[in-house]
């Protein structure tokens, strides 16, 4: 498992007007991006819109719900392709994401980009988010983290893929600093100076929101979040790029409906200081002989 990088940066990509209607000019495009995705420096997941432009499935591929919950909801996003590139600094990243822009042209366009960064380090040596807190808490690993993250069983092409949840969190740092130093840690269901877990948590506390092992069945995920930062003429803005790889988007998802409120009507205390303004869920192909794998898709 590879650990959170020093910088991030999250490609997104749309279909361009070339690869409406035609499959042959989007397959030599991933042929091309196959022999860039080493799995390490560039992680490569797709959405249902590229996988059914290709007239392929991917059982278990399906799009991001929109959902909601007493005053709140999760948006859902279509994402054709999305690349995470990982590196130690931005100018690592410039020549890969314009290699990588040239091999998928003309089939697909980059429509955004979020450039995302590791920030500090937690009482356990974690990440922090960039209200303080650690991330990443409670990971499985090992075996379990292998297990969480990657489908198996399924056959050549989809053993070793995984399917991710990506969610762009917008943070509101003023209503997070509002509260007193207790209620944050109330809502996070840590204290914040030694990230331990708070025994008289309230119920809407994140902690207890997402326990993994509360559901049934369990609820594990393998999360490789980062933060985000941007400069704009309004003012500075910022956030988590959450995301959670899976054997299947089910535990992810269970997750989510509790922090909603779907289950009992209690709201994940993190929509008091945090959005998410995007949501989708995405397919990254397995790794073979050093590549990306594209069987399950038709493209050798």
């Amino acid at each position: 498992m590879q650990p959170i990088p020093a910088i991030g940066r999250y490609v997104f990509f749309s279909l361009s007007a070339d690869a409406q209607g035609d499959a042959a000019v989007l397959r030599q495009s991933l042929q091309r991006l196959a022999a860039l995705v080493d799995g390490k420096r560039v992680v490569a997941a797709l959405g249902t819109e590229l996988v059914q432009a290709l007239g392929a499935q991917v059982p278990g591929l399906r799009p991001f719900p929109e959902l909601t919950g007493p005053g709140v909801k999760a948006p859902s996003t279509s994402v054709a392709l999305c690349l995470w590139l990982r590196g130690n600094d931005l100018g690592e990243l410039l020549q890969p994401t314009r290699a990588l822009e040239k091999a998928l042209a003309p089939a697909l366009k980059i429509s955004r980009i979020v450039e995302a960064f590791r920030h500090g380090k937690g009482p356990t040596g974690h990440g922090l988010d960039l209200t303080g807190y650690e991330d990443g808490t409670e990971n499985p690993e090992g075996e379990a983290a292998e297990a969480a993250a990657f489908a198996s069983g399924l056959g050549d092409g989809m053993d070793g893929s995984s399917f991710l949840a990506l969610q762009q969190w917008l943070h509101n740092f003023d209503a997070f600093d509002a509260m007193p130093p207790q209620e944050q840690d109330h809502c996070v269901g840590r204290r914040r100076s030694d990230n331990e877990e708070l025994d008289d948590a309230p119920e809407w506390a994140h902690v207890k929101r997402t326990a993994q092992e509360s559901f049934t069945p369990e609820a594990f995920v393998l999360r490789r979040s980062m933060p985000w930062a941007l400069h704009s003429p309004s003012g500075d803005k910022g956030g988590l790029m959450f995301a959670a790889y899976g054997c299947s988007f089910d535990a992810f998802e269970a997750q989510l409906r509790r922090m909603l409120g779907q289950e009992d009507g209690i709201v994940d205390a993190l929509f008091r200081f945090s959005t998410p303004v995007t949501g989708s869920y995405l397919w990254c192909p397995p790794m073979r002989n050093g590549q990306l794998d594209l069987r399950q898709l038709g493209v050798n």
